[in-house]
């Protein structure tokens, strides 16, 4: 072999014999071609007789294909691979290297049809028989699948993946006892474990044989009397199977064996649950919240299982104890605390919430999310100065922030700092186009900020805007209503708009207030009363401006005295200005 490969090599040109010499090494290290050379015994199909030129033809346009595939110019090497074929028709090499190429394509096909000559040709080559499995599984031969675990399994008899692979098979083809059979010998070759008896509790289960799985799985655990994942699974399939007492019984040993378990008290409270007895249920749950070996996003899931039944109080009590104890159970976790966080805010315990948000910060400072309900409860509480220090630093870390400019905006509105509140309203409008809750609100806040800059024309404009993105926005409807009243303008149109408010948001009283005074504008003085006699009886605030416009209202139905004494009234509840001194002192309505 060696003076062959001399002679030959001197009738190359200088780059043919480096090229031959590099393509060489390559041939020999390649494991598709390293199992080519057929062994004795095997039947192959012989290819024609090739002389040397062409055989080192074959070789260089093969080095050449896959060299274009290793640079993924995978067009080329398809070329180069359909030459070499066409010169040497059985090279199994070039047959497996092709039907690469064909499934990186997700031409499974014509990659099979390769593949099955390339096993044709070199019966003992495991990696042609891979590619052959994949494909068959892509194109769904699953019957076709067990001849090719088999052969497998013929060329290593020792590795229990095709082992399962061909029970698999077997399964998907309802040939439960084949796919036993397999079994008992992956069982005889490794012993029986945890994967083998899952794939046997499955098939005994399909078959309807429960008392055959339990058997089976009753086995291990007096094998292994303290693992308790025996338990679990006994106790899944008597469960699962409406055998209900007799899971129970499996899990009161099991709790006996270990009683911090977390995962037996989660299958207890599985049983009682299906038993109705939700109170042991949830008692159960919680001591599997107190135990570490229960993940929290296991927890965290059973958390988020409450909320569909919200706002029941019960659900909402059940939600926010066991949030707490995951809080015991998980300090260091910051979505403990925030899902505590959460919980306290649904039962509106706001500044208990904002401590709880304020921890999981504290443990990781990178979680938007926990920022955004943090800030919304300190803006719904006016608390102007906490939501700027932690909206601004908020904003350092996440400065694209839609919903947190326009949350920081919100609090520099309540300062009333019109000009930052402008500003940072602005910047959400523009990072945002998609959400359009968040635009028809910030549209809104807009129109807020023009009206007491006294621009009405831009606050005027704000507001269409907003109705724009949300016709239904009640908000903006009730405000845009209440300024056009105070200028006296267009009072068919805001009454429309705070009727329709009403109707969006009924007992409302500030609402109800604003109705109320556009229709004392319109001299509709009999409903006017009727309003304002329902913002009064759902304010909760004992509003002066509320009860100022009910004594308008009376004064102009005839009812000096009772307009009078609401005006006192207004008085005593805060309201200090010289128009409702006059009103007061010289008994009559003043403008």
């Amino acid at each position: 072999m060696k003076k062959y490969l001399n002679r030959l090599l001197k009738s190359l040109s200088v780059n043919q014999r480096r090229r031959f010499r590099g393509g060489l090494f390559v041939w020999l290290m390649l494991p598709a071609l390293a199992s080519s050379q057929s062994k004795p015994g095997n039947t192959v199909a012989q290819p024609r007789a090739m002389t040397g030129l062409d055989s080192l033809m074959v070789k260089q346009l093969f080095f050449s294909a896959m060299d274009a595939k290793v640079i993924e110019n995978y067009t080329q090497a398809a070329e180069l691979f359909n030459r070499v074929l066409q010169s040497d028709p059985n090279n199994d090499a070039a047959l497996y290297q092709l039907s690469i190429l064909k499934k990186l394509k997700g031409n499974y096909t014509d990659a099979q049809g390769l593949l099955e000559k390339a096993v044709t040709l070199k019966p003992d080559n495991e990696w042609y028989w891979l590619g052959l499995a994949e494909c068959y599984e892509k194109t769904n031969n699953i019957g076709l699948l067990e001849h090719v675990f088999s052969e497998l399994i013929r060329l290593d008899p020792d590795k229990p993946e095709y082992y399962f692979d061909k029970a698999n098979a077997y399964f998907i083809e309802a040939k439960y006892d084949d796919a036993l059979q397999v079994y008992t010998q992956l069982e005889q070759l490794t012993g029986l474990d945890d994967d083998i008896l899952a794939g046997k509790q499955k098939i005994y289960l399909k078959q309807g044989k429960v008392d055959k799985a339990a058997s089976d799985i009753q086995d291990m655990i007096k094998a292994n009397p303290n693992t308790i994942r025996y338990y679990l699974l006994l106790a899944e399939i008597y469960n699962s199977n409406n055998q209900g007492d007799k899971a129970l019984k499996v899990l009161e040993t099991a709790q006996t064996i270990n009683p911090n378990a977390g995962q037996v008290h989660l299958a207890l409270a599985d049983i009682y649950r299906d038993k109705k007895d939700y109170e042991r249920c949830y008692y159960q749950i919680t001591l599997a919240f107190a135990l570490p070996d229960v993940v929290i996003d296991q927890k965290l899931k059973i958390i988020l299982g409450y909320l569909p039944k919200f706002p029941d109080p019960n659900a909402k009590a059940s939600a926010l104890e066991l949030s707490k104890i995951l809080t015991t159970a998980n300090p260091g976790d910051y979505r403990s605390w925030a899902m505590y966080g959460d919980m306290l805010a649904q039962n509106a315990k706001l500044k208990d919430a904002e401590g709880a948000y304020r921890q999981a910060l504290q443990i990781n400072n990178q979680k938007y999310e926990v920022y955004e309900q943090l800030v919304r409860i300190e803006v719904s509480q006016s608390e102007i100065a906490a939501a700027l220090k932690d909206g601004q630093a908020a904003l350092e870390l996440f400065p694209n922030s839609a919903w947190m400019n326009y949350l920081v905006g919100i609090a520099y509105l309540q300062q009333k700092n019109y000009k930052a509140a402008l500003s940072y309203i602005k910047n959400a409008t523009d990072m945002e186009t998609d959400d359009k809750d968040l635009l028809s609100s910030s549209y809104t806040s807009l129109g807020d900020c023009y009206h007491e800059q006294k621009d009405d024309q831009k606050s005027d404009d704000a507001y269409e805007k907003a109705l724009t993105y949300n016709p239904d926005n009640a908000f903006c409807l009730n405000n845009y209503a209440y300024y056009l009243s105070l200028r006296n303008e267009a009072l068919d149109k805001a009454a429309q708009m705070s009727a329709h408010s009403n109707e969006l948001q009924p007992n409302t009283a500030s609402f109800e207030d604003t109705y109320a005074w556009i229709l004392f504008k319109q001299k509709k003085y009999a409903d006017a009363k009727i309003w304002i006699e329902k913002a009064i009886l759902h304010d909760k605030t004992n509003s002066a401006v509320q009860t100022e416009h009910y004594g308008d209202i009376m004064f102009y139905l005839g009812d000096t005295n009772a307009a009078v004494e609401s005006w006192k009234k207004a008085k005593s509840f805060g309201e200090q200005s010289s128009v409702l001194d006059r009103k007061i002192n010289e008994r009559k309505y003043i403008e």
